[in-house]
């Protein structure tokens, strides 16, 4: 029943019936009311420009001492090992706050000493507009913690002023969430009408819509408290046929189509391509490379086929071109892809001497090369 009064509350927002939100929701009696239904019913608020309201509502029922919530990370291995940290110190946070160049919110900074860092079990906001790939809300990866230890914390490999100062976010304020894109969409606190010491609101800025900025919540407090469950919104199925349906016939970029032309120590080098990521596809329910045997695997097909073809490759060149292949391979593409999973994989193949450099080229040895091909010929019958 919830999910179904969400659904239909993200329906009038796309109708723009704020009125009739907040109608609906002033219904419910007061003990009935979640935070997810304050959160929307603050933001049908603002959306009417009852601004003092919206605010009441957001600081008087969303405090920051009230935003402990049960059941709210799935600490997950991975989540552990990339984003969680020690409840960060006062000094510490003050350090990162005079690193970042804004004081962090209230709200944000309770949470984090509760728990700093992670993966929430809810991990969709609705929006007012939809968005540039066609969908009514934003999905997160994860909520940066406060710290420097952990590559997915405000400080960390890929912190705030990682995404700002390499990806090219705005300087409006600070990166907190990451989303699946693996760094193509984010979402921020904005202090453009707050300056650096109040209170910010929370948008989500799209990189591939050229820096689009949309509208999330007034606050941090409201932004958590509006995360719904996937579920709400569950496509999955529909996302699984249509990347099954890339990986079997979509066109391979112009690039890959090179390489792969240039093969011929092993049959049907793009057959065995396609098996392997209609693997990855049935495994993960979308087209993705991570740090699994699989992917691990198309790395290694990747980097064997553009150095064969061009062995004077250097690793800045490599790292360059990557994405020409398929993280970015039109109708045979990932649209999108994490840096850093690629530079963690060449920096250990490196050190395992499968890749060596010679006057600045790397390539792979030869045992390496028929270690490759046996794992793909291997991959691609079963």
């Amino acid at each position: 029943m919830q999910n179904d009064l969400l659904t239909q509350l993200a329906l009038w927002h796309e109708e723009n019936e704020h009125q009739r939100i907040v109608d609906t929701i002033m219904e419910i009696p007061a003990l009935e009311r979640d935070p997810q239904l304050i959160s929307q019913l603050a933001r049908a608020l603002n959306n009417l420009e009852r601004y003092a309201e919206a605010l009441e509502w957001s600081r008087g029922e969303l405090s920051p001492e009230s935003l402990i919530l049960s059941d709210f990370w799935d600490d997950s291995d991975y989540a552990l090992k990339e984003y969680v940290s020690e409840p960060p110190t006062d000094e510490l946070i003050a350090s990162v706050e005079e690193e970042l160049g804004y004081k962090l919110p209230a709200a944000y900074i309770e949470m984090m000493k509760q728990h700093n860092g992670g993966i929430p079990r809810n991990a969709c906001f609705p929006t007012e507009v939809t968005e540039s790939w066609g969908a009514e809300y934003i999905s997160i990866s994860g909520i940066l913690g406060i710290g420097r230890e952990k590559s997915y914390s405000l400080g960390g490999e890929f912190g705030s002023r990682f995404m700002i100062e390499d990806w090219g976010y705005p300087e409006i304020g600070v990166v907190f969430c990451d989303c699946p894109s693996a760094g193509h969409d984010v979402v921020m606190l904005d202090y453009r009408k707050c300056g650096k010491d109040g209170e910010p609101e929370v948008i989500h800025v799209d990189q591939e819509g050229d820096y689009a900025i949309t509208y999330l919540a007034p606050s941090f407090e409201a932004f958590i408290r509006g995360l719904v469950n996937d579920d709400v919104y569950d496509t999955s199925e529909a996302d699984k046929e249509e990347a099954l349906r890339r990986v079997s016939h979509g066109k391979f970029s112009t690039l890959l189509t090179e390489l792969c032309g240039n093969v011929n120590e092993t049959e049907d080098i793009e057959g065995q391509i396609r098996v392997v990521c209609t693997r990855v596809v049935e495994d993960k329910g979308h087209f993705s490379f991570h740090a699994d045997e699989l992917s691990i695997l198309m790395y290694d097909v990747q980097f064997w086929l553009y150095t064969k073809t061009y062995p004077n490759t250097s690793q800045e060149e490599y790292l360059q071109v990557y994405d020409k292949m398929i993280a970015f391979g039109g109708e045979f593409g990932q649209n999108g892809y994490a840096p850093g999973w690629i530079t963690d994989w060449l920096d250990q193949r490196i050190q395992q001497g499968m890749i060596t450099e010679r006057s600045g080229a790397l390539s792979f040895t030869e045992q390496a090369i028929e270690d490759v091909l046996s794992r793909l010929r291997s991959a691609a019958v079963h």
